[in-house]
Order: structure tokens, then C-alpha cells, then sequence
């Protein structure tokens, strides 16, 4: 569109449990190699399910000195970790922990940054914690940083002020769509002229027992039965719900001329964004994928292109039977037939499902696709949906357009198109 300002992506972070970084996640994803083992220790005693994908071997020292890793928490620890990485990768910031924000030579007017925290829950475990002590020892044992750092948007703020930026700061929580909403704000916040560059960090923790246990109990989660990693089996017929995981993930956005002028690297564009509801049930998506092709096809338009452009889908795909149903549902309506040889894959089989935090490591890994030309690949389909590319072993391909789609409860759905960037 005239006058709009070209998206890149410049930098990437993530703390997942596929890795404590982008490259060792990466490598694990594209590989197929699981992430998902069972829970031991006694929060997860009388659960339901005890099988998971945990993040492990974190050092907070990372990011906050003792004091202040005390005071937050480990969603909140992750989500620094993530926004560190992607801005060292960017080359807008060093790779050590940033203690004194004036000290930070950033590349961009303070002001023209925004950053943007997408998560389901945020840091509910502070929460969580905080009304269990006061129920045992009453109000004055509430810490007070509940108040400053118990929130959907502390990681933004957190963020903003580790860095000195002064745009704006924001949470953005739509279930498992977060994560893709927040980048398609970014997208747009860049686009239109309001900044220069938005960091974007998605991030959850769905191991938590009461989390864990709200899953189990509306029957959302896969069967723990047998090796834990083949638990999560997205589009095979066998599949029966989606596997918990926790973790954290960034991607840092930039105008095309901007990133050129400071000799940035445009790893991909960020080239068109849909978002819709489907208005019809807590939980459950409606059937035909309606709404969801909504979201697909406005993407599309945004981004400029066509159904027989799009290379590759990164499908959102969690393992759930009307879930994953639906979502074939929603690429039939919207690519039309060619959509049955475009290869799809669904890496939540690697992960788990990160919730918040998933629709950013999805634009990662669609990025990493489309940057080294390998698909990553879904484990466990031992008896596929008929009649789809599934890719089920790592595949080397050129791929220039990924549509990336993340869907949550609430009827939330989301799609992005990522693409290879013009030089």
C-alpha cells in the first residue's frame, strides 16, 4: 500500500524447553526431537496428567541479580532472557545482563519504540502464591511486588525500562493467540508510522499444578499413557489433546529503511496479519473453521498475496481432535485446492504448546524456515488425516511465503504471513 513502511524481523530470542536460545531450539525443532517427559516432584501429585514440556537448567543470573530474580517471576525471567537474545542477535544491544539502562547504547530514538508482552496468563504464579500466603498469614504477608510485577504487561515494562525506551508499552492476552496478535500489532504500529521498531515477547507457564489441573479437568489434554513424547501426535487420527509447556519467545521488528541504515540484517518480512472471533463457544472452535478462515484470508489480503503464493503452513495444530479439525477445515475454505500439495507442519509435536508464548516461537521457527530452508517436522503421525502434505521428516526446500496460524480459546484466531525479504 502506498506509503507504508515495509516489517522486518531483525532479531530473535527464546527460553523454550527445546532450548535456553534460539539456536539449540531451533535445532531441536527442526530435527523433531521431543521436548515433552513426564512431571515428577509433589506439586504434580493426584494430577490428572503428569506429562509436560518443562524449561530446564534457566540461570536468572542471566538477567537480574539475586534480589530482584526473587521478586519476579520465572515467566517474567524468561521473557527478559528472550528479549535480551533477539536484541543481541539484532546487534542492538550486548549480550550481557543490562543493569543501568543509561549505559545502553540503543540504535533508535527512545521515544519510537514500542514493546509489546503477549501472554495467556502472565506471571499467575506470583498470584497464585501471593493468595496462599495471605490465606495462611494474612495481608502482611502479600509481597508487595505483587502489585508492580503481577501483571499481564510487567514483562513491557520491565523491558522498556532495562532499555530506557519510552514508546509505547502494553500487554496483549488472547488465549493461545496472543502471541501472533502481538506481532500483527507490532506490524501495524511500524507500518502506519507510530514506531521504528516494536519488540514483541510472548510468554507462559501452563505447568503450574492449577493450571495444569484446569486443563486436565475440561479434558483438553492428551492421554498420559505410555512414552510421554509421542503423547502429542497433532493431525494424526489417533491424537487426544494437546501436551503443557511453559516458556518464553521474541522476535524484534523494524522498518525495512530503518534496519538498512544501521546495517541490520532483515532475516524476514513480517508481510500481512488477520485476526478474527468465532463468536461461538468458550472452548471449542467452531467446527467448519469459519472464523479461523476469516483470520487466513484477511491475512492474505494484508500481506498482498495470493493462496498460491503461500509455500508453507506452520499450522497452529495442538493435538486436539475438533481443534485440528477444524484448522484443515479453515485452510480448505481459504487456500482452496492447491491448499492439499502446500507441505503443513506442527511443531507443538516437538514443544508442547506454550500458549502465549507459542504464536512468537511459531513466527520464529517460520522465519528459521524460510531463513535456511529446512521445514521442521511433525512427530508422531503414525496414522494421518488423509489427503495432506503433513511433512513428517525434516524437509530441505526453498520457501519464500509461510502462513503462520495460532487459534485460542475464546473463539481467538490469528494468521500471519512471514516471507523472504527483498533486498
Amino acid at each position: 500500500m502506498t506509503g507504508e513502511r515495509r516489517v522486518v524481523v531483525t532479531g530473535l530470542g527464546a527460553v523454550t524447553p527445546s532450548g535456553l536460545d534460539v539456536p539449540s531450539a531451533w535445532d531441536a525443532i527442526s530435527r523433531g526431537r521431543s521436548a515433552v517427559a513426564r512431571l515428577d516432584g509433589p506439586e504434580y501429585d493426584g494430577q490428572r496428567v503428569r506429562i509436560g514440556a518443562r524449561v530446564g537448567g534457566f540461570d536468572a543470573s542471566r538477567v537480574a541479580d539475586p534480589r530482584e530474580a526473587r521478586r519476579l517471576s520465572r515467566v517474567l525471567l524468561w521473557a527478559l532472557a528472550a528479549a535480551d537474545e533477539a536484541l543481541a542477535h539484532a546487534g542492538a544491544a550486548g549480550g550481557e545482563p543490562v543493569r543501568d539502562p543509561d549505559h545502553v547504547a540503543s540504535p533508535w530514538d527512545p521515544g519510537r519504540v514500542d514493546v509489546i508482552a503477549a501472554t495467556g496468563s502472565g506471571p499467575v504464579d506470583v498470584m497464585q502464591d501471593a493468595t496462599r500466603a495471605h490465606d495462611a498469614r494474612g495481608p502482611r504477608a502479600v509481597p508487595a511486588a505483587l502489585a508492580l510485577y503481577g501483571s499481564p504487561d510487567a514483562a513491557a515494562t520491565l523491558v522498556a525500562r532495562r532499555h530506557g525506551w519510552e514508546g509505547a508499552t502494553l500487554g496483549v492476552s488472547a488465549a493461545c493467540a496472543s502471541g501472533a496478535i502481538g506481532i500483527g500489532d507490532g506490524l501495524r504500529r511500524i507500518r502506519h508510522g507510530y514506531a521504528d521498531a516494536v519488540l514483541v515477547v510472548g510468554m507462559d507457564d501452563l505447568l503450574g499444578p492449577v493450571n495444569l489441573a484446569a486443563n486436565a479437568n475440561i479434558g483438553a489434554l492428551a492421554s498420559a499413557t505410555g512414552d510421554p513424547a509421542a503423547a502429542s501426535r497433532p493431525f494424526d487420527r489417533g491424537r487426544t489433546g494437546y501436551v503443557m509447556a511453559q516458556g518464553a519467545a521474541a522476535v524484534l521488528l523494524e522498518s525495512s529503511d530503518g534496519a538498512q541504515d544501521r546495517g541490520a540484517r532483515a532475516i524476514a518480512e513480517v508481510a500481512g496479519f488477520g485476526a478474527s472471533n468465532d463468536a461461538h463457544h468458550a472452548a471449542s472452535p467452531h467446527p467448519d473453521g469459519a472464523g479461523a478462515a476469516r483470520a487466513i484470508r484477511a491475512c492474505l489480503v494484508d500481506a498482498g498475496v495470493r493462496p498460491d503464493d503461500v509455500d508453507h503452513v506452520n499450522a497452529h495444530a495442538t493435538g486436539t481432535p475438533i481443534g485440528d479439525a477444524a484448522e484443515l477445515a479453515a485452510l480448505d475454505a481459504a487456500l482452496g485446492a492447491r491448499v492439499r500439495r502446500i507441505p503443513v507442519t506442527a511443531t507443538k509435536s516437538s514443544t508442547g504448546h506454550l500458549l502465549g508464548a507459542s504464536g512468537v516461537l511459531d513466527a520464529i521457527v517460520s522465519v528459521l524456515t524460510i531463513d535456511g530452508g529446512v521445514i521442521p517436522p511433525t512427530r508422531n503421525l503414525d496414522d494421518p488425516e488423509p489427503g495432506w502434505d503433513f511433512v513428517a521428516s525434516p524437509r530441505r526446500t526453498t520457501v519464500g511465503a509461510v502462513l503462520s496460524t495460532s487459534f485460542g480459546f475464546g473463539g481467538h484466531n490469528a494468521a500471519l504471513v512471514l516471507r523472504a525479504s527483498r533486498r
